[in-house]
């Protein structure tokens, strides 16, 4: 990818990346790191980029709905995403504002995509996420515990290293900006 000088150029490039990320399965962006909080502790995941909608400036992952993440996400709804790129040399911190679905019309259209997908068994165990087992192999019930979460982007911060020097920028509602490394 070329290198950019345009803030705009570069907040382009970033949108641009981000939608190619739930589609490569290889994309550096396709799974990243969101921090929440119980209101005691930090807590950091994995997560899987499902979807991007860069109109709204939004992401969608999925979770099972009985995670301890989803009680996090609704009493404490702020959190930070950040996702590496080794192919372009460019991580992204976003904050965000989560909201989590369990029901309804936009959770029931994404399962009747996937449940029949061996990432479905993620959301079929019949024991909650965390819970001890004797055995790693994974018990697969019939009800689905599956739910989204959306993340509301509110600021983007991109940092880019190289050779030639490091670089960050700023996309927030203060507008675009470099900033030191």
């Amino acid at each position: 990818m070329a290198r950019f000088d345009d803030l705009q150029a570069i907040e382009d490039a970033v949108w641009a990346q981000l939608a190619l990320a739930p589609r490569e399965r290889d994309h550096g962006w396709r799974v990243g790191v969101l921090a929440t909080t119980d209101g005691q502790a930090a807590d950091a995941r994995s997560i899987v980029l499902r979807d991007v909608d860069a109109l709204r400036r939004r992401l969608v992952f999925y979770t099972d709905s009985r995670s301890p993440k989803i009680r996090q996400i609704e009493a404490y709804p702020a959190g930070t995403i950040v996702l590496w790129s080794g192919a372009l040399s460019w991580q992204l911190r976003l904050k965000v504002q989560l909201g989590v679905e369990t029901s309804g019309l936009a959770v029931s259209s994404r399962w009747a995509r996937l449940k029949m997908a061996p990432g479905a068994q993620d959301y079929l165990s019949p024991l909650s996420p965390g819970t001890p087992v004797e055995h790693p192999t994974p018990e697969r019930g019939s009800r689905e515990y599956f739910g989204v979460v959306t993340a509301q982007i509110n600021a983007i911060d991109w940092v880019e290293l190289h050779a030639d020097g490091h670089r960050r920028a700023a996309f927030d509602e203060h507008g675009r900006r470099w900033l030191t490394p």
